[in-house]
């Protein structure tokens, strides 16, 4: 089986196992968006969802955060680690969102790459959950697990993962397929255990079984 029908079958495997899943950050605005994706390096979503709640609270707009001293933001993200670099990206994507696009996230890949703290990862997130437009999301579940399942042949570094995924995943299914790969890798495809393979839906496709 080549690799780009090996990605079909997982998709439609994983739409069924996982039909609703979506983007586990909490957010009702785009640039809640691009907080909430800087939080989480190294921070788990859930701490994130909560964290961002008294921000909010005390920031509620893009304006608000974008003159808040990075000293105040500081002080209530220090829960999600990083605290003072995450802070100041935060303080300065703010202000440029606020003196350059009137409030709004772009909706380009380039410009928002251009924005302080934010990566290939969190951009596609962006252009797929918030714009709906082609992304591949290459998070630690995806790069663990499509090294695992045969997709790519142990590449680690995210955008070499994303290159090649983009050559095999039909561009209106890698923001969804990405965010399966989330559920399964916490559910089945373990990172700090072994992998349930006997509970796996891929099993019988997945190149290693469970053997790194």
């Amino acid at each position: 089986m080549t690799k780009k029908k090996l990605a079909l079958e997982m998709i439609e495997r994983l739409k069924k196992e996982y039909p609703d899943a979506e983007c586990s950050l909490d957010y009702n605005q785009a640039w809640k968006l691009l907080v909430s994706v800087r939080l989480a390096a190294q921070c788990t979503d859930a701490r994130v969802n909560v964290v961002v709640q008294d921000l909010y609270a005390k920031f509620p707009t893009v304006e608000a955060l974008a003159q808040a001293p990075v000293s105040e933001i500081e002080e209530i993200v220090k829960p999600c680690g990083l605290g003072h670099s995450k802070a100041r990206d935060i303080s300065a994507c703010m202000k440029i969102l606020y003196e350059k696009y009137h409030g709004n996230v772009p909706d380009d890949f380039d410009e928002l790459l251009a924005l302080p703290g934010v990566g290939r990862k969190s951009a596609n997130l962006i252009m797929g959950d918030v714009f709906g437009k082609p992304a591949i999301v290459t998070d630690t579940h995806c790069i663990r697990l499509v090294n695992r399942m045969g997709l790519v042949d142990n590449v680690r570094e995210p955008k070499k993962v994303e290159m090649a995924l983009w050559k095999i995943i039909p561009p209106e299914e890698g923001n969804d397929f990405c965010h399966r790969l989330v559920y399964h890798g916490r559910a089945v495809c373990t990172a700090r255990t072994k992998p349930y393979c006997d509970k796996c839906c891929l099993q019988d496709i997945c190149k290693n079984n469970g053997v790194e």
